[in-house]
């Protein structure tokens, strides 16, 4: 079974590419492993910010809220953190362009970040389970 991961807009697909290396056309996948270099630093920005079990805690009860905004003393009970934790987790979430400082204490999962954190979380899990009932199967 080969799996391929598609991006599609208005029904028309803009990008497809196969999940096994062992099934890229020659050539493609050197040149995409070439691209991918250019983009070490942005992507390194954004994995760090979700390396970490607070951090991903965090942007998940961002996610949960209404209107994606929570205060300082908010992460500090919801999650039992202090306020030491909060600010160091906060501040590498703002440097992977997650999160956005709205106010004083308050902060709000940037338009940009929820997008990122969606398709990191549940695109990566989907991925994930699907290579392994491959390799299962």
């Amino acid at each position: 079974m080969k799996l391929k991961l598609q991006l599609v807009r208005n029904g028309d697909v803009i990008f497809e590419i196969p999940l096994s290396p062992t099934d890229w056309p020659t050539g493609q996948l050197e040149d995409e492993l070439e691209a991918f270099e250019a983009d070490f630093h942005r992507f390194s920005k954004i994995f760090d910010a979700l390396s970490h079990v607070t951090r991903l805690r965090m942007m998940k009860r961002l996610m949960e809220k209404e209107d994606h905004t929570m205060n300082f003393a908010d992460f500090m009970r919801d999650l039992d953190l202090n306020p030491k934790i909060v600010w160091a987790n906060a501040k590498k979430l703002r440097e992977g362009g997650l999160l956005e400082k709205v106010d004083r204490g308050k902060y709000r999962c940037s338009e940009s970040g929820q997008t990122r954190f969606i398709l990191i979380n549940l695109a990566l899990r989907h991925l994930i389970e699907a290579q392994e009932e491959m390799e299962n199967f």
